[in-house]
Protein backbone atom coordinates (compact mmCIF):
# COMPACT_ATOMS: atom_id res chain seq x y z
CA UNK A 1 0.00 0.00 0.00
CA UNK A 2 1.29 3.45 -0.90
CA UNK A 3 2.09 5.77 1.94
CA UNK A 4 0.14 9.00 1.71
CA UNK A 5 2.21 12.04 0.86
CA UNK A 6 2.16 15.44 2.51
CA UNK A 7 2.30 19.11 1.58
CA UNK A 8 5.57 21.03 1.86
CA UNK A 9 5.04 24.75 2.46
CA UNK A 10 8.20 26.49 1.26
CA UNK A 11 8.41 30.23 1.62
CA UNK A 12 10.66 33.13 2.48
CA UNK A 13 11.37 36.67 1.35
CA UNK A 14 11.58 37.55 -2.33
CA UNK A 15 15.10 37.07 -3.65
CA UNK A 16 16.19 34.56 -0.99
CA UNK A 17 16.64 31.73 -3.50
CA UNK A 18 13.45 29.65 -3.24
CA UNK A 19 13.18 29.00 -6.98
CA UNK A 20 16.80 27.91 -7.34
CA UNK A 21 16.55 25.54 -4.37
CA UNK A 22 13.25 24.09 -5.65
CA UNK A 23 15.00 23.22 -8.94
CA UNK A 24 17.70 21.40 -6.95
CA UNK A 25 15.16 19.52 -4.80
CA UNK A 26 13.44 18.10 -7.88
CA UNK A 27 16.74 16.42 -8.85
CA UNK A 28 16.22 14.04 -5.90
CA UNK A 29 13.67 11.34 -6.82
CA UNK A 30 13.82 9.85 -3.32
CA UNK A 31 11.90 12.91 -2.08
CA UNK A 32 8.95 11.88 -4.30
CA UNK A 33 8.04 15.50 -5.06
CA UNK A 34 5.20 16.90 -7.12
CA UNK A 35 5.10 20.59 -7.92
CA UNK A 36 1.93 22.37 -6.96
CA UNK A 37 0.11 23.65 -10.04
CA UNK A 38 -1.65 26.93 -9.28
CA UNK A 39 -4.93 28.25 -10.64
CA UNK A 40 -4.76 31.72 -12.17
CA UNK A 41 -6.93 34.25 -13.96
CA UNK A 42 -4.04 35.71 -15.95
CA UNK A 43 -3.75 35.07 -19.67
CA UNK A 44 -1.89 31.96 -20.77
CA UNK A 45 1.49 32.71 -22.35
CA UNK A 46 2.50 31.04 -25.61
CA UNK A 47 4.93 28.59 -24.00
CA UNK A 48 2.66 27.58 -21.10
CA UNK A 49 0.70 24.34 -20.87
CA UNK A 50 -2.71 24.02 -19.17
CA UNK A 51 -2.41 21.79 -16.10
CA UNK A 52 1.39 21.89 -16.14
CA UNK A 53 2.26 25.56 -15.63
CA UNK A 54 -1.15 26.68 -14.34
CA UNK A 55 -4.83 25.89 -14.44
CA UNK A 56 -6.11 28.88 -16.44
CA UNK A 57 -9.60 30.07 -15.51
CA UNK A 58 -11.69 33.22 -15.79
CA UNK A 59 -12.45 35.45 -12.79
CA UNK A 60 -15.96 34.04 -12.37
CA UNK A 61 -14.58 30.49 -12.03
CA UNK A 62 -11.90 31.68 -9.59
CA UNK A 63 -14.52 33.48 -7.47
CA UNK A 64 -16.55 30.26 -7.47
CA UNK A 65 -13.48 28.34 -6.26
CA UNK A 66 -13.07 30.84 -3.40
CA UNK A 67 -16.77 30.63 -2.47
CA UNK A 68 -16.70 26.81 -2.52
CA UNK A 69 -13.52 26.59 -0.39
CA UNK A 70 -11.67 24.80 -3.21
CA UNK A 71 -8.35 26.59 -2.58
CA UNK A 72 -5.71 26.05 0.09
CA UNK A 73 -4.66 29.66 -0.42
CA UNK A 74 -5.10 32.50 -2.85
CA UNK A 75 -4.04 36.06 -3.47
CA UNK A 76 -4.57 38.83 -5.99
CA UNK A 77 -1.48 40.21 -7.67
CA UNK A 78 -1.43 42.94 -10.34
CA UNK A 79 -5.12 42.48 -11.13
CA UNK A 80 -5.01 38.68 -11.44
CA UNK A 81 -5.82 35.94 -8.96
CA UNK A 82 -3.49 33.06 -8.11
CA UNK A 83 -4.34 30.14 -5.85
CA UNK A 84 -3.54 26.56 -4.88
CA UNK A 85 -6.33 24.07 -5.70
CA UNK A 86 -7.07 21.66 -2.84
CA UNK A 87 -8.21 18.85 -5.14
CA UNK A 88 -4.93 18.76 -7.09
CA UNK A 89 -2.91 18.60 -3.86
CA UNK A 90 -5.16 15.86 -2.45
CA UNK A 91 -4.86 13.79 -5.65
CA UNK A 92 -1.07 14.04 -5.52
CA UNK A 93 -0.75 13.22 -1.80
CA UNK A 94 -3.20 10.31 -2.20
CA UNK A 95 -0.79 8.93 -4.82
CA UNK A 96 2.03 9.17 -2.27
CA UNK A 97 3.56 12.34 -3.70
CA UNK A 98 4.89 15.13 -1.49
CA UNK A 99 3.50 18.35 -2.94
CA UNK A 100 5.88 21.30 -2.91
CA UNK A 101 4.16 24.68 -2.53
CA UNK A 102 6.62 27.48 -3.24
CA UNK A 103 4.45 30.31 -1.98
CA UNK A 104 4.58 33.78 -0.53
CA UNK A 105 4.27 34.26 3.22
CA UNK A 106 0.67 35.52 2.83
CA UNK A 107 -0.36 32.26 1.12
CA UNK A 108 1.64 30.14 3.55
CA UNK A 109 -0.20 31.75 6.46
CA UNK A 110 -3.52 30.71 4.87
CA UNK A 111 -2.34 27.11 4.32
CA UNK A 112 -0.93 26.82 7.85
CA UNK A 113 -4.34 27.86 9.22
CA UNK A 114 -6.04 24.96 7.36
CA UNK A 115 -4.54 22.27 9.62
CA UNK A 116 -3.59 19.93 6.75
CA UNK A 117 -0.88 17.27 6.70
CA UNK A 118 2.03 19.59 5.99
CA UNK A 119 5.56 20.55 6.92
CA UNK A 120 6.59 24.19 6.65
CA UNK A 121 10.06 25.49 5.80
CA UNK A 122 11.05 29.16 5.86
CA UNK A 123 14.16 30.12 3.89
CA UNK A 124 16.02 33.16 5.16
CA UNK A 125 19.09 35.07 3.97
CA UNK A 126 22.18 35.24 6.20
CA UNK A 127 21.29 38.93 6.69
CA UNK A 128 19.20 41.70 5.10
CA UNK A 129 22.44 43.21 3.78
CA UNK A 130 23.23 39.92 1.99
CA UNK A 131 19.68 39.76 0.61
CA UNK A 132 20.09 43.30 -0.75
CA UNK A 133 23.42 42.34 -2.31
CA UNK A 134 21.88 39.28 -4.01
CA UNK A 135 18.91 41.24 -5.38
CA UNK A 136 21.21 44.03 -6.60
CA UNK A 137 23.42 41.38 -8.21
CA UNK A 138 20.53 40.30 -10.44
CA UNK A 139 20.44 43.82 -11.93
CA UNK A 140 16.79 43.25 -12.77
CA UNK A 141 15.07 45.59 -10.31
CA UNK A 142 14.53 49.33 -10.37
CA UNK A 143 15.67 50.98 -7.13
CA UNK A 144 12.14 51.63 -5.88
CA UNK A 145 11.15 47.98 -6.50
CA UNK A 146 14.32 46.78 -4.77
CA UNK A 147 13.57 48.97 -1.73
CA UNK A 148 9.98 47.68 -1.62
CA UNK A 149 11.22 44.07 -1.71
CA UNK A 150 13.65 44.74 1.13
CA UNK A 151 10.96 46.45 3.23
CA UNK A 152 8.62 43.49 2.65
CA UNK A 153 11.42 41.06 3.59
CA UNK A 154 11.99 42.94 6.85
CA UNK A 155 8.26 42.57 7.62
CA UNK A 156 8.23 38.87 6.69
CA UNK A 157 11.32 37.67 8.58
CA UNK A 158 9.65 37.76 12.03
CA UNK A 159 7.00 35.33 10.68
CA UNK A 160 9.62 32.55 10.55
CA UNK A 161 8.46 31.61 14.08
CA UNK A 162 5.25 30.21 12.51
CA UNK A 163 7.16 27.57 10.52
CA UNK A 164 8.34 24.08 11.49
CA UNK A 165 11.85 24.70 10.15
CA UNK A 166 13.99 27.72 9.34
CA UNK A 167 16.91 27.29 6.94
CA UNK A 168 19.54 29.97 6.32
CA UNK A 169 20.57 30.13 2.66
CA UNK A 170 24.30 30.75 3.02
CA UNK A 171 24.90 28.80 -0.20
CA UNK A 172 22.51 26.94 -2.50
CA UNK A 173 24.29 23.61 -1.82
CA UNK A 174 24.21 24.03 1.97
CA UNK A 175 20.55 25.12 2.06
CA UNK A 176 19.49 22.39 -0.39
CA UNK A 177 21.28 19.71 1.64
CA UNK A 178 19.65 20.92 4.86
CA UNK A 179 16.19 20.85 3.26
CA UNK A 180 16.80 17.38 1.81
CA UNK A 181 17.74 16.15 5.30
CA UNK A 182 14.59 17.72 6.76
CA UNK A 183 12.37 16.15 4.10
CA UNK A 184 13.97 12.71 4.44
CA UNK A 185 13.39 12.88 8.20
CA UNK A 186 9.75 13.93 7.67
CA UNK A 187 9.18 11.15 5.11
CA UNK A 188 10.62 8.55 7.50
CA UNK A 189 8.41 9.76 10.38
CA UNK A 190 5.12 9.62 8.47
Amino acid sequence: MNKKGFVIIFSGPSGVGKGTICQELFKHPELNLAYSVSMTTREKRANEVEGVNYFFVDKARFQEAIANDELLEYAEFVGNYYGTPKQYCEEQTNQGKNVLLEIEVQGATQVLAKNINAVSIFLIPPSLAELESRIRGRKSEAEDVLQARLAKAADELPLQKNYDYVVVNNTVDQATNEIIAILKKEIAQR
